[in-house]
């Protein structure tokens, strides 16, 4: 019995769904291209939940969903998914929680999923492919570590949990990007996680409360985004936005009339014509 189910994956139909046609050596050029390949075609998306279904995380569902319907998903079902990947082909790894921070400073629930790939070499490669941001390719697990992916850039801190330093205490890693803020180009603090193993149950807590509980901000509204290397697209309500790798973001309100179209055009998300009338119908009932 595997943990991640990747016995069960259509391996090819996620290659036809990604895009990525190389090797499927368990190497760390593999794991790049993986990277790579499924972040810039599966888009971030939590539209099921304005359709008033929940969010399961069975590998069979995710299949259906992100790869046959050529839907997206949210940081749980991206991560799950590309575990499957990874234990099928023969890759160590361990899943991780961390925290979205984003400036704030406040500490905020353990609701992003992670994932950390290891070498026998003893280096190590942070995965993302479920922010809607990147990074394009893993960034590998080093103190002040810094990439600039086509333009991207992001780097990796770390700091003990804890004060006393005869006691043993997990190091805590923060990714921080670069990114413009109230006009302002510097680094934005991303989120924060350990190393910590997580496993599917540990997700479905998470997932539970990410996608039902009324503090969660996934419940309030559509929000949905789509990242290649040369741009980043954000749907936020009503809201969107187009960022460039230099930080700098163009704006704009849009119609909720027209947002099955954006969602088409610009995203890559077609919804059923149900699923179009419901959705419409969820965002003209919020205040």
């Amino acid at each position: 019995m595997t943990t991640w189910h990747g016995d069960e994956l259509d391996l090819d139909a996620y290659f036809a769904r990604t895009g990525f046609d190389g090797s499927r050596a368990p190497t760390q050029a593999t794991l790049a291209a993986l990277h790579r390949a499924h972040t810039t075609s599966i888009p971030f998306e939590n539209l099921e939940i304005m359709l008033g279904r929940p969010i399961a995380l069975d590998l069979e569902t995710l299949q259906d969903k992100m790869i046959r319907r050529a839907r997206g998903g949210y940081c749980y079902e991206h991560v799950t998914l590309f575990a499957a990947v990874l234990e099928r082909l023969g890759f160590r790894f361990t899943a991780l929680s961390g925290r979205v921070t984003l400036g704030a400073d406040t500490v905020r629930p353990a609701t992003h999923a992670l994932i950390v790939a290891e070498f026998d070499d003893g280096r190590q490669w942070l995965c993302d492919v479920g922010f809607g941001r990147g990074p394009l390719e893993p960034v590998e697990l080093i103190e002040g570590y810094e990439v600039d992916q086509d333009g991207w850039r992001l780097k990796l801190s770390s700091t003990p949990l804890g004060g006393d330093a005869e006691v043993f205490h997990p190091t805590q890693w923060t990714l921080w990007q670069r990114s413009t803020v109230d006009g302002e180009v510097g680094w934005l603090d991303r989120h924060v996680f350990t190393l910590n193993p997580q496993y599917p149950i540990d997700y479905a807590v998470g997932n539970h409360f990410v996608s039902t509980s009324p503090r969660s901000p996934f419940v309030t509204r559509p929000f949905v985004q789509r990242f290649t290397s040369s741009a980043q697209y954000t749907l936020d309500g009503t809201n969107w936005a187009t960022t460039d790798p230099d930080g700098s973001t163009v704006e704009r309100t849009v119609d909720v009339a027209d947002i099955p179209a954006l969602l088409t055009d610009t995203f890559g998300i077609e919804l059923e014509t149900a699923d179009v009338a419901a959705l419409l119908d969820w965002m003209r009932s919020r205040p």
